[in-house]
């Protein structure tokens, strides 16, 4: 079994695994914008054209057990062995149909930060246009920001939206199952993103108070698993909910029944929130991705010990810099652990320092003021060291 020293290692022990992404040639530093994927998807990605090929429309009930078995996985990675799993190419077909699922016209109020990321930004900017009270708490502080959204939830909203970990920041956002509790009293419905979470921090929606949440995700980022892996997990209480977007798969079951023109039926369960025909090629992908992660011990908790490690080392390796606060800084006032997995680093010129480090080979990813370094487990410590110098390069040469 691999040990978290092998992976320090110069080659680390895992990057002989992902060679058509060249993780030992190249410095790729964008984990969390889009890690590289194991070699083994290219044989979920053949698996898919073979049963297209061998079974034509009959294909169906393959790629779903494909689904069935992505499902169970992301369920495990939730803490909820028994979650209702809603698949999704994305997470915005997920929560537009969890947004069409409320009371907008009695509850037209939506609680949310203001650090969120572009899926939430956006189109809760585009409904606040149309009317929708949209309140956007300030993500900083992020030890206070539970207890700001709860206080913000009252009789007419119909939902707090929000990060576990912030998207810009890498901040952890503790106290959620407070706002959860905030929620209930309510009747307000709590979606909670996971998406910087899962495969870097561990998830546990029972011991986070979050059993009753609605909670929203994928596989692009940290889980290696590529595009259109997206989840949402229903709560228990889903079956209450009529999203007015849907798409024809949540009734897949009963098509050989007459439709009733008067009422649109819902299915029980995750297929209550199911879209349409989408590209099965993906939860092929996805399932042999995330056998390779349990053939190699890759948990969420080693992932976690790996990822503390690489973020604090590219932490030290950035102080040792000594750049000028007003040039570049970190933030210094929490511990590693209440952060999630990458090391965000704030200055003005973030996006030109972005540019001139994938002109010399050091590929990382911005937004706005922020510049972060992403590591990722295939990554050894040499080249995370090198990264950070020629960061130190570039900011010299300005």
């Amino acid at each position: 079994m691999i040990t978290p020293t092998d992976l320090r290692a110069s080659p680390n022990a895992l990057a002989r695994h992902y060679s058509r992404f060249r993780v030992g040639e190249r410095l790729l530093l964008t984990g969390h914008s889009h890690q590289a994927w194991p070699d083994v998807a290219v044989e979920g990605q053949l698996e898919a054209f073979d049963d297209a090929a061998r079974h034509v429309d009959a294909k169906w009930e393959r790629a779903m057990a494909k689904a069935a078995e992505v499902a169970e996985s992301l369920a495990g990675l939730l803490g909820d062995d028994s979650a209702e799993i809603t698949l999704g190419s994305n997470t915005h077909e997920l929560v537009v149909r969890f947004l069409s699922a409320l009371d907008l016209r009695g509850r037209p109020r939506l609680v949310t930060t203001d650090g969120e990321f572009h899926t939430l930004r956006r189109q809760l900017s585009r409904l606040a246009e149309e009317g929708i009270d949209v309140v956007r708490v300030p993500a900083s502080p992020v030890e206070t920001l539970a207890e700001r959204l709860a206080a913000e939830v009252d009789g007419r909203t119909g939902a707090v939206l929000t990060s576990s970990v912030m998207f810009e920041t890498s901040r952890i956002v503790p106290g959620l199952g407070d706002v959860a509790a905030t929620c209930a009293e309510h009747e307000t419905e709590l979606l909670v993103d996971v998406y910087h979470a899962l495969g870097v921090v561990p998830v546990s929606l029972d011991a986070m108070g979050l059993r009753d949440a609605w909670v929203v995700g994928g596989g692009y980022k940290y889980l290696q698993l590529g595009e259109g892996n997206c989840f949402l997990r229903l709560p228990p209480h889903a079956d209450r909910f009529r999203p007015a977007v849907t798409g024809w798969f949540a009734e897949f079951a009963a098509l050989r029944d007459e439709p009733d023109p008067s009422r649109v039926r819902y299915p029980a369960g995750a297929a209550r929130f199911a879209g349409s025909t989408y590209d099965p090629t993906s939860h092929y992908r996805a399932a042999r991705v995330l056998r390779f992660h349990t053939q190699h011990g890759l948990t969420p908790e080693f992932l976690r010990d790996v990822s503390l490690h690489q973020v604090t080392l590219l932490a030290r390796a950035f102080d040792d810099l000594d750049i000028p606060e007003d040039v570049l800084s970190r933030d210094r006032s929490a511990p590693r652990e209440a952060c999630g997995g990458f090391l965000a680093l704030r200055g003005p010129g973030a996006s030109a320092l972005h540019d001139a480090l994938a002109d010399r080979g050091v590929y990382t990813d911005c937004r706005g003021h922020y510049l972060r370094f992403g590591p990722a487990p295939y990554l050894s410590d040499a080249q995370l060291r090198d990264a950070m110098a020629v960061l130190g390069e570039v900011i010299r040469l300005r």
